[in-house]
This record gives structure tokens, C-alpha cells and sequence, in this order.
């Protein structure tokens, strides 16, 4: 009696090993340096477009940060600037910068951070607060602070 004969197998174990499987990198980092002076300034330079491209970058900001965790999205501010605004005359941005600040103070808040700025924020500084003149101004720096503040942490962990 004879055995059948095994077939052989030719295995090339000279290739490397396949390295270990690491996290995504991301890009880039998120901008941390907003500034309620750039903002002024640049806006009156440019008239008005620096402005509008600001608030539509921290919207996309936001909605980068935030989006994973509440499965909501903020309206791009350029179609809310030129066209929701507009046809609801002015209601669409009061609405949306309520929105974008709730939004705002509740992921400072999931993350740990400080809560500095909510609705209430909006409403008090930006609206009862312009007519003192410096409210607006006082909201935006708040807005902008805390936007480097999300980012940061964003970029440190993720």
C-alpha cells in the first residue's frame, strides 16, 4: 500500500510583513487664530466679502466638529446670507445665528470646555447689547474665541 502524495505549496515568505494598521491622519489642522480685529478690519477692506467668508468657514467648522456627535447640520451662510435672509426679511439670520450659537455651547460642553457662548449669548449680546453699540462687537469675539477654542481641542483629539 502507498500513501497518496501531499501536494506541495510554494510560499514566498520573503515578501515584508504588512505594517501595523494606524488611525487616519487628518490633513490639516483647523484654523485656531480667528480675531475680532482681522474680522473688522479685513471686512472693511475687503467690504464685507472677508466677513462672509468667515462665518461661512466657522459654519463648516462647526459642522466638521460637531455633525459626528449631533447629527445636525448648519445652512452654508452663503445661501442664508443671500437668499434665507432676504426672503424672510431678516428673520433667517436671526434664526440661524441662534441655531449656530446653541449649536456652538452645546459641543464646548460635550467636550468639557467652558460654555461661552449659547443662545443666550446671541440674543443678549448681539441683539439687546447693540443698543449700547459694543454688543455685536462683544458676541463676535465671543463667537470667534470660541470657534479657536472647539478647533483646538478638535485638533488635539480628534
Amino acid at each position: 500500500m502507498t500513501m497518496p502524495q501531499q501536494p506541495q505549496v510554494n510560499v514566498n515568505i520573503s515578501q515584508p510583513p504588512l505594517p501595523p494598521q494606524q488611525p487616519p491622519v487628518r490633513q490639516s489642522n483647523l484654523r485656531t487664530k480667528r480675531s475680532l480685529l482681522k474680522y473688522m478690519l479685513l471686512g472693511l477692506i475687503t467690504l464685507g466679502i472677508y466677513d462672509i467668508w468667515q462665518m461661512s468657514e466657522v459654519g463648516e467648522t462647526l459642522n466638521l466638529i460637531a455633525t459626528r456627535r449631533d447629527g445636525k447640520r448648519t445652512m452654508h451662510y452663503c445661501l442664508m446670507f443671500f437668499l434665507v435672509g432676504w426672503l424672510t426679511l431678516g428673520i433667517g439670520w436671526l434664526v440661524w445665528f441662534h441655531k449656530l450659537s446653541s449649536r456652538i455651547g452645546t459641543e464646548q460642553a460635550a467636550r468639557g470646555l467652558p460654555v461661552t457662548v449659547t443662545a443666550a449669548t446671541y440674543w443678549l449680546w448681539n441683539i439687546l447689547g447693540s443698543l449700547i453699540i459694543v454688543g455685536p462687537f462683544i458676541y463676535t469675539y465671543k463667537l470667534l474665541h470660541a470657534m479657536n477654542d472647539l478647533c483646538a481641542d478638535y485638533n488635539v483629539r480628534g
